[in-house]
């Protein structure tokens, strides 16, 4: 029993120690990814993305890069800016870049594995996301029809980042509330993890059994291509394992294929655009990783410099400490919002003008695949951007999605955020309001109509 409060009492220590390095820099990369979400809006990348060259694949990398997107997240926002004329490869480089590196991460890179690492993950995204793109874009250069834009879209600033409440809020309210409540889990979860690798794993254990070359990195990506993880809760995990041995080289191919790969990505990307574009994705990420993380290895060995060394002396402890309860109660905050379902819910309300006399309708559709809000996001602008469409509520929690309009066309609404890679059930469809009241006239017209010769013309 000792033994094991003990133990219990190490990894609470490691945990915390963890959190409280950081935390500030975490922080910090909240309120700058904040910002992002309202400066690049979905259209400023679609504006950007629609030309089939490599200047296009690079700018999709660029702008990808900083964004707060997981491999799962990433998946709808990326088809998403398909469907809207990006081509195959900007597409593609844009899938490649996002999920493996975003500001917040590369904060809590730079807290617990210094600026050396901090500086060569982007750089190493980059050159994965413009390398896979360009092949893309040079194995399937014609033959594809971009999808032309529609008219209607997303209004609200839970999807285009206005609002009458003002830019700033609308940047806290993204970095301290929708994405805390994103990642919240998986990075107190990354923080668990490591604080159990540091308890329960020898010191150099890894090193001594598997070693610090090619073996080791194999199978770093070996386990990070089919699991998820997310790009900033993977950090403090991939700081365990090198303070246990690994090199950090090896730890990099951790930190590349676990964010931007896994089973249900592969699968998405598959469907949405290619065999051949998967393909590529997969390859591109397994090589590019490799080969980074032999460089990085050859740079720490050479300069002799600490993969993991104590950034902590940077800030004094009473900064740490605050930050530290601070982000728990930002994370605590973000948890009770998603049980309770309100932090998942996006809504429009588009413009109801139109003919009058049109029958009102209502479509409830069961959306299964959402993960997190910017799924909730594209989503709810895609479902918009249908014809005759006059409000459209989305909530992640339940999977459910209202659709209110004229004349809806339920299938072509369903293939739409099929296209996205969901899995769409029509619930309900009904009519309503205008329509009973129209047909209760007709019936009433009817009643009172007169059947006698004088009107039917019958002699």
């Amino acid at each position: 029993m000792g033994k094991t409060m003990t133990m219990l009492g190490y990894i609470v220590v490691e945990f915390w120690e963890l959190l409280c390095e950081m935390s500030p820099y975490l922080l910090f990369g909240f309120l700058v990814a904040g910002v992002l979400s309202v400066l690049i809006k979905p259209e400023t990348v679609e504006k950007h993305l629609g030309d089939k060259s490599l200047w296009s694949v690079i700018k999709a990398a660029l702008l990808g890069a900083p964004l707060p997107l997981c491999s799962c997240g990433v998946i709808p926002v990326a088809a998403s800016l398909r469907r809207h004329g990006a081509s195959r490869g900007a597409t593609a480089s844009f899938l490649l870049a996002t999920p493996q590196t975003s500001v917040d991460s590369i904060m809590v890179t730079f807290s617990l594995l210094g600026p050396v690492f901090a500086i060569f993950r982007p750089v190493a995204a980059l050159i994965s996301a413009i390398l896979g793109g360009a092949v893309v874009l040079y194995i399937e250069p014609t033959g594809e029809t971009e999808e032309e834009s529609r008219d209607l879209q997303c209004n609200e600033a839970c999807c285009t980042g206005g609002s009458d409440r003002g830019k700033i809020y609308q940047a806290l309210h993204y970095g301290f509330v929708n994405l805390p409540g994103d990642i919240g889990k998986s990075l107190l979860a990354g923080l668990a993890i490591a604080g159990v690798i540091a308890a329960m794993v020898p010191d150099n254990f890894l090193a001594g059994n598997l070693g610090e070359g090619l073996a080791a990195k194999l199978l770093m990506m070996l386990v990070g291509l089919p699991v998820y993880v997310c790009a900033t809760a993977s950090v403090p995990v991939a700081a365990a394992l090198i303070f246990k041995g690994i090199s950090p080289g090896a730890a990099l191919v951790f930190l590349m294929t676990g964010p931007a790969t896994n089973a249900a990505a592969f699968t998405t990307v598959w469907k949405i655009m290619g065999k051949m574009t998967a393909i590529v994705y997969l390859v591109t990420v397994a090589v590019v990783a490799l080969i980074a993380g032999t460089v990085l290895d050859y740079l720490y060995t050479t300069q002799g410099v600490s993969a993991a060394p104590a950034m902590g002396e940077m800030l004094p402890d009473s900064v740490k400490i605050v930050s530290s309860f601070v982000l728990l109660a930002v994370l605590g905050a973000a948890f009770f919002r998603s049980v309770s379902s309100q932090a998942g819910t996006c809504g429009t309300g588009l413009d109801e003008g139109g003919d009058s006399n049109t029958v009102l309708e209502k479509a409830t559709l069961i959306v299964s695949g959402m993960t997190c809000g910017h799924c909730v996001q594209t989503v709810t602008r895609t479902l918009a951007e249908g014809a005759g469409i006059t409000n459209v509520s989305v909530d992640l929690k339940s999977g459910i999605a209202v659709v209110d309009g004229r004349e809806l066309d339920v299938p072509e609404l369903t293939n739409a955020v099929r296209e996205l890679g969901y899995e769409v059930e029509i619930k309900e469809h009904q009519i309503g309001p205008e329509d009973e009241e129209k047909a209760d006239n007709e019936s009433s017209l009817a009643d009172r109509k007169c059947s006698g010769t004088c009107c039917s013309g019958e002699s």
